[in-house]
This record gives structure tokens, C-alpha cells and sequence, in this order.
């Protein structure tokens, strides 16, 4: 491993340089217009494939965007990782806010800026630089290896699951292995065992069939958008806590444990609050703040509109308004039951006078891996290794549905090893990665396959 760990340090200027090329590439998945771009990302990561020397290498279409198969299966008798990342992007908008263009990636100080740099282009990325450099010195890989690349990640991947469904042998695994998610803090890699799920809806409530005049009905006359903010009002009381029936039957409450693990992080509500410009931090009584961003469930109001939005003023009350409802779900809620809560909870609190309407726009579950299985133990100490520090077992906020998918259709264990950063300002103006953890990530990655090998076998 030393000569791998070698040939990484002495090729690491040009491993940036490929990656560039990659991150040039426009692969908006939710934007048509850049369809034949995407298509492109999938061809560079099926060329980089077959160059670094893995086999079987496909580009496997889809109802939508095409998903990137490869593998390497020489390694008789050890276990089977499959790597999965995505190769689209969000959109860059908006332009302005960019400090140079998203997609001429620019590198200053330690981090290489543009869209796709750490999510996740530059992860997979990883991931492929260290399969050349174990094949490139040892001639072989430690690991049977299995790669899947997707490009539509990041409008909810709608096809992956029936792709999964339909090539279970093909994708057939002992672990999966995916580098989307992030780092505590800079030198403090760890491994995320928890993802929220989620569970999107707009509610659209209508009154009167046309705006009315405020003035000479006013009073007597339901207001949609009063309706609305007094609805939304009822859903959390005033400890913080979600008020649909049911809500928190099967939430899976943070162990004993896991808040040892927690406390080990040197978390500063000051410096929390300092980076987003907050006085103080809010949210359900009797939990921590990181419990509340990573352990706990939310319902939060993600956007809100109705009535006259031009300048000066317009007496009209008027005939609609409507909301968006993100709620974020721990381990053993169900998003499909949690849109049953909140029609029962409509049904009961409905104020007079209006009609309401729910959409069901976007859900998926969460996902609770073991923290002692073999590869989660064995990425833990492939990061002390690159690092040189003990890494630590944290949960994220934020969802990858396809995690469940994974874990139900293949019957594997997932390891989330990612790379990322707080301030790496995924799906934000100014995207970066930060260099010194790229060249690291490899290096991880590379030393997990040697040491699940290994722990797969003693096992």
C-alpha cells in the first residue's frame, strides 16, 4: 500500500487537473436544455473508467438520464464493493452571486471552486483516482469493485430504483460504498450512519372564486391566507414539536451512546450562529442543537405566497393562497404514513370557510446503518489512517433517499464516507472542495478496499 499511497502524493497536481476537466462539463439533470451536456458527463466517466483500467464498462440507459456500470472482479474469493456517486448537477443560478463562472473551475488558496466540486463530482472523482493507483502499482485491486455513476441524483433519482429492481445480479454486492456527505470539520473525518428522509407537500387553499374587495367584504369572508398561517400556526406547539397525530409514534430516539459519541465534537452554538448570522438557536425542548439537526424530526415552511405582491398597496382579500411543507424523518418513520398525518391533522384543524388541497410533491425514508458492521469499522480505520486522526460517527441532517433503496434491493450495508464541509456551499453560489481532503479521500478510499478485504476475511 505504500507504493499506492506514493503514487497518489506524486500524482496528485494532476489528478486536480483531470478533475477540472470533469467539473466543465454543465450536467444539469433538472434542466432539459442541458441534456446533451449530461449526456456528456456520462461518457467521461465511462472514458475515465475504461482508461484506468476497469472492465465491462457500460452506459446503461434509463427512462431519463443514463447511469455509468463498471467493474474490476479479479480478486477471487474477497468480498464485493460497489461505488456509487452521481455525475449531474444542481443549477448554478443565481449567476451573479458567483465569484468566477461555475463551470471554469478555479482553484484558490486550498479549494478548487465550481458547480459539482464536492457534490459530487469531486467525490467520485476520488474514488476513481484511487482505483488507478492501486491498478497502476499493484496491477490489481484488493477488492472485487462494482461502480455505479447516475445522473439524476439531484432531481430525486427517479429511475434508480427500477434500475436497481431490474439489475439486482448485475449490482449484486457485499457492501456499498458512497462519498456524498460530509466531514465534521476540516481535520475531522468521519463516517455518517444516519440520514434524514423527507417528506414534501403544498398545501393550496382556496376561498371566495375570485379576489374580493376588502373593504366591502372584509369580516365576513374567509381570508385563504389568514386560513393558511393560522393552519400552520396549530402544526408545532410552542416546545418546538410537530402537532400532526401520530407524528412521533415510531421516532427512534437518540441512545445513550450516540450522545457520548456527539458530545466528543467540539460543537460552539456561538461560532453555529456566527456562521449563518443567527442571534440564538431554536428549536424542539429537551434536545441539543446537534440532536435537533441530525436525530430529530422537522416540519418547517419552505415557501408561502397569495394576495397582491406589487408595490403600494391593493385592498383585495384574496380567493387562494398556499404553502410549501418540508418535513425532515428519522429512523422508523414513513413518508408515505406521515402524508396520512397530515391530512388527518387538515381534517381536524381545517379553519372554516376555505377548501384545502395537499400535494404529495417529494418523499423519501430514512436510513440507520449499524456502526459496528465490518465495513463501517473498516472505513473508520481507513480514515485515521489517511488522516491521522480517530475519526468520528456522526449523522446528517439531509437525506439520500436511494441509501434505503440500496440497503432493500441489494440486501448490502451502506457506508457513507464522505468529504465534504460545512462551508462547501453545496447547491450554493461558489461551490468548492477543499484540496487537502480530495487528495486524502483518495488515499481513503483506496485503504478501505485493503482493510474490508482484509476484516472481511478474519471475519
Amino acid at each position: 500500500m505504500n507504493e499506492t499511497l506514493s503514487y497518489i502524493d506524486s500524482n496528485g497536481e494532476r489528478f486536480v487537473e483531470e478533475l477540472k476537466d470533469f467539473l466543465r462539463i454543465p450536467s444539469i439533470s433538472a434542466n432539459s436544455t442541458y441534456d446533451p451536456e449530461t449526456r456528456r458527463a456520462a461518457e467521461f466517466v465511462a472514458a475515465e473508467a475504461v482508461r484506468i483500467g476497469l472492465e465491462n464498462v457500460r452506459i446503461l440507459e434509463t427512462a431519463g438520464h443514463p447511469v455509468v456500470y463498471a467493474d474490476w472482479l479479479h480478486a477471487d474469493g474477497k468480498p464485493t464493493v460497489l461505488i456509487y456517486g452521481h455525475y449531474d448537477v444542481q443549477p448554478p443560478e443565481p449567476l451573479e452571486l458567483w465569484t468566477n463562472p461555475p463551470f471554469e473551475p478555479t482553484v484558490e488558496g486550498d479549494s478548487i471552486y465550481a458547480r459539482g466540486s464536492i457534490d459530487d463530482k469531486g467525490q467520485v472523482f476520488m474514488h476513481l483516482k484511487s482505483l488507478e493507483s492501486l491498478l497502476a502499482t499493484t496491477g490489481g485491486l484488493p477488492a472485487n469493485v462494482k461502480i455505479i455513476i447516475e445522473g439524476e441524483e439531484e432531481v430525486g433519482s427517479p429511475n434508480l430504483p427500477p434500475f436497481l429492481a431490474a439489475h439486482k445480479e448485475l449490482l449484486a454486492c457485499d457492501t456499498v460504498m458512497i462519498s456524498d456527505t460530509t466531514m465534521y470539520d476540516y481535520e475531522m473525518p468521519g463516517i455518517t450512519y444516519g440520514l434524514r428522509g423527507l417528506a414534501y407537500f403544498e398545501l393550496h387553499v382556496v376561498g371566495p372564486d375570485r379576489d374580493l374587495h376588502s373593504g366591502m367584504f372584509g369580516g365576513a369572508v374567509a381570508n385563504p391566507i389568514n386560513a393558511l398561517c393560522e393552519l400552520i400556526a396549530k402544526m408545532k406547539d410552542s416546545a418546538g414539536r410537530v402537532q400532526l397525530p401520530g407524528f412521533y409514534d415510531n421516532v427512534v430516539d437518540v441512545s445513550p451512546k450516540e450522545r457520548a459519541e456527539l458530545e466528543r465534537l467540539p460543537y460552539s452554538a456561538t461560532d453555529f450562529c456566527s456562521m449563518i448570522n443567527i442571534p440564538i438557536t431554536v428549536g424542539e425542548a429537551g434536545y441539543s442543537d446537534l440532536e435537533r439537526l441530525w436525530a430529530r424530526p422537522t416540519l418547517d415552511v419552505c415557501g408561502i405566497w397569495g394576495g397582491y405582491q406589487g408595490e403600494g398597496a391593493k385592498t383585495v382579500l384574496p380567493s387562494k393562497a398556499a404553502a410549501k411543507i418540508s418535513m425532515r424523518l428519522v429512523a422508523n418513520q414513513d413518508y408515505r404514513k406521515v402524508a396520512d398525518q397530515l391530512r388527518a391533522f387538515i381534517q381536524e384543524h381545517k379553519p372554516s370557510g376555505v377548501s384545502i388541497e395537499v400535494i404529495e410533491l417529494h418523499g423519501g425514508p430514512p436510513a440507520l446503518t449499524p456502526t459496528d458492521s465490518v465495513p463501517v469499522r473498516a472505513a473508520l480505520r481507513a480514515l485515521e489512517t489517511a488522516f491521522g486522526t480517530k475519526p468520528f460517527l456522526i449523522r446528517s441532517g439531509g437525506s439520500i433517499p436511494i441509501v434505503a433503496d440500496f440497503e432493500e434491493q441489494l440486501g448490502a450495508p451502506v457506508v457513507l464516507m464522505g468529504f465534504g464541509l460545512p462551508d462547501q456551499n453545496a447547491h450554493s453560489p461558489n461551490e468548492k472542495m477543499n484540496l487537502s481532503n480530495y487528495h486524502r479521500g483518495i488515499k481513503s478510499s483506496a485503504l478501505f478496499l485493503q482493510e474490508y478485504s482484509r476484516m472481511y476475511a478474519a471475519e
